[in-house]
């Protein structure tokens, strides 16, 4: 997945349903009946409805935040991935620089907590030493850029990516950054649950500075002072949902122009120190940011941005360190914004971190020992029919132009569809891993990521190229490249296998939530504004373009509308697009699923039409609970709605669902006719 603050790069879809370990067997007849609650109506709360039963028997984990079909699905992964690791790491005479020896010998540092408790900080020391050995502007710029090429963002943040008006070439981005909490708005908003978190990481901070070994009152001095910093340069961040407009956020500036934007950083010997050569220009996100940046870099003394960049760097590797580091970044990162009561096991802590590290080269094995190639075959012929469904959509629509739909139909033959697994894979041959220290290997993963992608400019376009692993639940559109892609794990339903899953359960829980969500974020408020060949460009007649706008705001108002916490509202602009997919995921899903043998019939499966199980298996890819910190999380920083609002949200708008499950005017799910949501 591409970083969270790539704009609309990644449009993700994280579907959250399951099926619990002691009904594995039970096949596709009855996992869904068994997670009804018939205490609800279904024209009440469709998700209660759909999924009460088991929210009931399946509380959250300690050690989760959530609890869902993506957690089962990791659970199952976790156990194959283990598995992978464990024999790699029996073999130490495997050959040198071969994957087999680096998966093993990472695993292996990485679960050697006797070693990592006696090196401590130690492997943080040559770094901690060049921070305090800053003396001026130009010792300050040489550690920023080095700590860029740790995969940390101090400052700023940067990215390689397509161009996005010139998607054959690619480009050096800047964007904002530098943050420690996860965006602008837990700086400045008001009410008492973010203020709180404010006072705890001004408290962490000081933890932090303690074990790095400063006295009480230079800890809270020091930590008072990165916030102040950190604050100034959140109130010069944009808003998550201003963050959507590519328009916007696209700034193509000379060197020339840039120097002028920022001369304190100087970028004529940093750009080199960060690795990025040969390029004339870049796009800013959000220049008005990087004047702050400059504005700070002028004012702020040498003392407070040392002890900044101490900070970023023991922040980035608290979780590889000795486990006093560990369990205070734990506690704020975990307990306090996401509410979990205690760290997973050490083992899957590890393969969370190498997926991180060398996700690719772990999906090889994965995929070799996992997913076979009829799974492949299987779900290719569903995007085709999917797909097939989604013109025959276009073509009838009653307010889009023949002149637009001609267009979004070409955009639509021409998206690349990748499913699965790659067809080629990463080399990993410049990465060097070892088991002498869990912290250094880190380091050395996050310097070859960045490496990997920094050699990129200059280069053509590597369109066979993923962003996820297979083994990853999730999938993205990509508009650059005008392609969905769909790893095999985001398409698994945790204890059931593939050939006892029937077609209202694939249309409703792969189909709908995940192909056709995807496929939509092409045509959503801001996919739409890219042109087939990933171009960002205006393809449509200005009366479509308005039309458009109108309908996707009656879906702003609907959103803006719901409360998920207290007083929490949704962000209906910032969710819009994830919104617009959901719903055209649905509707496409439907079309496409009518099609079939299953589709066509009357057949009732444990009571249920064919109809309602779709419907309920859509509910069902969105089953599972998260905790009340993790919510109010999510709201603030996320795109996606929370996972009832996924289910209740966009079925509110489609009228097949009315008629299956006979919602009526009055009904808590009934929305009028003319404030329903009509696009796709």
């Amino acid at each position: 997945m591409k970083p969270a603050y790539l704009p609309l790069l990644a449009a993700v879809v994280i579907i959250a349903g399951c099926v619990t370990p002691s009904r594995r067997d039970s096949g596709p007849v009855h996992f869904l009946a068994a997670d009804v609650d018939t205490t609800v109506s279904p024209s009440a709360d469709f998700f209660r409805y759909a999924n009460g039963a088991w929210l009931r028997a399946n509380p959250i984990p300690p050690s989760e935040r959530r609890w869902g079909v993506g957690e089962l699905v990791q659970e199952e992964t976790y156990s194959r991935l283990r598995g992978l690791c464990e024999d790699a790491a029996s073999i130490p005479t495997a050959p040198e620089g071969s994957n087999v020896r680096k998966i093993g010998d990472y695993y292996a540092a990485a679960v050697d907590t006797a070693n990592i408790e006696k090196q401590g900080i130690a492997p943080l020391l040559p770094d901690l030493g060049r921070i305090d050995a800053i003396g001026d502007a130009d010792g300050l710029r040489g550690v920023i850029a080095l700590l860029h090429t740790y995969g940390g963002d101090p400052l700023f943040a940067q990215f390689v990516a397509q161009d996005e008006k010139n998607s054959a070439s690619y480009s050096f981005h800047l964007y904002q950054g530098g943050l420690g909490l996860p965006n602008r708005d837990y700086y400045v908003n008001t009410d008492a649950r973010t203020a709180n978190i404010r006072r705890e990481y001004i408290s962490h901070m000081a933890a932090m500075f303690t074990l790095l070994g400063e006295s009480r009152d230079s800890a809270h001095r020091h930590s008072d002072a990165v916030m102040a910093l950190e604050t100034l340069l959140a109130k010069a961040s944009r808003k998550l949902e201003d963050l959507r407009d590519p328009y916007k956020n696209y700034n193509k500036l000379s060197l020339r122009a840039l120097e002028l934007l920022a001369p304190s950083l100087g970028w004529r010997s940093l750009l080199p120190a960060m690795a990025i050569r040969g390029v004339d220009s870049v796009v800013v996100g959000q220049p008005e940011f990087y004047r702050e940046v400059e504005r700070l870099l002028r004012t702020q003394g040498l003392e407070v941005w040392r002890e900044y960049l101490r900070w970023t760097l023991v922040n980035q590797f608290a979780s590889t360190l000795s486990s006093p580091f560990e369990r205070e970044h734990f506690r704020f990162y975990q307990t306090v914004l996401s509410g979990v009561k205690e760290p997973r096991p050490r083992w899957k802590r590890a393969l969370d971190a190498e997926e991180r590290a060398m996700g690719d080269m772990l999906g090889q094995l994965f995929v070799e020992r996992y997913v076979p190639a009829s799974m492949k075959q299987r779900y290719t012929a569903l995007v085709d029919n999917m797909f097939a469904a989604y013109a025959d959509r276009i073509r009838g629509l009653d307010w889009m132009s023949s002149t637009t739909k001609e267009k979004a139909l070409a955009k639509l033959h021409a998206v690349t569809r990748k499913v699965c697994y790659p067809d080629r894979w990463k080399d990993y041959a410049a990465l060097r891993v070892d088991r002498n220290s869990y912290c250094a290997n880190q380091i050395r993963a996050g310097i070859w990521e960045y490496n990997y992608n920094a050699a990129k400019l200059g280069k053509p376009v590597d369109r066979t190229e993923w962003d996820m692993t297979p083994q990853t639940y999730n999938a993205y559109y990509n508009p650059s490249n005008n392609e969905i892609v769909l790893p095999a794990a985001g398409l698994m339903i945790p204890g059931v296998a593939d050939s006892l899953v029937d077609d209202a359960v694939i249309y409703g829980y792969a189909g709908a939530s995940t192909i056709g969500h995807e496929v939509t974020h092409g045509f959503d408020d801001e996919g739409r504004q890219f042109d087939e060949s990933g171009n960002l460009r205006d393809w449509w007649t200005k009366e479509d373009g308005e039309r458009f706008t109108a309908k996707a705001r009656v879906m702003v108002d609907q959103f803006q509308h719901y409360i998920v916490l207290d007083s929490l509202h949704i962000n209906g602009k910032a969710s819009l697009g994830e919104n617009i997919a959901d719903l055209g995921g649905v509707v496409i899903g439907y079309e496409a699923f009518k099609k079939t043998r299953e589709g066509r019939s009357d057949t009732l499966i444990d009571g249920f039409t064919p109809a309602q199980r779709f419907f309920l298996a859509y509910a069902y890819s969105w089953l599972g609970q998260i905790r009340d910190e993790s919510l109010a999380r999510q709201v603030m920083t996320d795109v996606h709605a929370p996972g009832f609002l996924r289910v209740n949200g966009p079925l509110a708008n489609v009228p097949e669902f009315y008629r299956a499950f006979n919602v009526r005017p009055g009904d808590p799910m009934y929305r009028p006719d003319s404030l329903r949501v009509k696009i796709w």
